[in-house]
């Protein structure tokens, strides 16, 4: 019974020592890998990097990681030709093979989702356009809210308004709740409910452009496909999934 319990002593020490060891090795790895993201990706500032999975080693041994996730900020974005801020990137890798030198690797799936706050999407609006939160109940929807000046939004669209014209419009603001979706090139649509009818004739449709635009996001990673868009209370949420993800190399 003696020898019985001395082994198990042994067994629970080398068990501690290799879970310890396990601990060390992955900590090393994400540095690393948070290093060399930050590096490759030119980000000002260093992601978080969390690699699931226990026992690591042995994941390492076979050369493939069960989870990887990553978490970034500092990543920019170009939308309707202006660059914008992208917040709250996170992507979970799945199946994460390496090479031999561990100098690449591939993610047989990936989970990513970005945010884009509503005053880098009104930078990048047409001319006098503002684009909102609308709301928790028009947010469920899809909905966001574009508000504008109407002679801004007018002129924005190359409108040269007559003096009286302008003095019959002027301080006349403008607001819509827009359905926000993807579109098959991934481009971001914002479509308006309504529109309310001008005093003067013949500028319905050119307000109808001004509200109503698609909207290119260039910049995002090319290998995961954006398939959804949500209007968060702090900007709009672009997820999307992608296979066989070329992490580096």
């Amino acid at each position: 019974m003696r020898a019985l319990r001395i082994l198990l002593i042994i067994a629970i020490v080398l068990g501690g020592i290799f879970v310890a060891v396990d601990r060390i090795a992955v900590n090393i790895a994400e540095s690393k890998t948070a290093d060399k993201i930050k590096s490759s990706q030119r980000l000002s500032t260093t992601p978080e990097v969390d690699i699931k999975g226990f026992p690591f080693l042995t994941q390492v041994l076979g050369k493939e990681l069960d989870e990887v996730d990553v978490s970034l900020s500092g990543v920019t974005a170009t939308a309707g030709g202006h660059s914008v801020n992208v917040t709250e990137v996170t992507a979970e890798l799945y199946a994460v093979k390496t090479d031999s030198s561990f100098s690449s690797a591939v993610a047989g799936r990936a989970d990513g989702a970005a945010q884009i706050s509503y005053a880098d999407l009104s930078k990048a609006a047409p001319k006098g356009a503002t684009v909102g939160y609308a709301g928790a109940e028009r947010a469920a929807k899809g909905q966001v809210k574009v508000t504008g000046p109407l002679t801004d939004l007018l002129e924005g669209q190359g409108v040269v308004l007559p003096a009286s014209i302008k003095a019959l419009l002027q301080g006349r603001t403008v607001s819509a709740y827009s359905t926000v979706s993807l579109n098959g090139s991934g481009s971001v649509q914002l479509r308006a409910e309504s529109l309310p009818k001008l005093p003067v004739p013949g500028f319905d449709q050119r307000l109808r452009k001004a509200v109503d635009y698609d909207l290119k996001i260039d910049g995002m990673p090319s290998s995961i496909k954006l398939n959804k868009v949500t209007a968060t209370e702090s900007g709009l949420r672009f997820s999307g999934e992608g296979t066989d993800v070329r992490l580096a190399g």
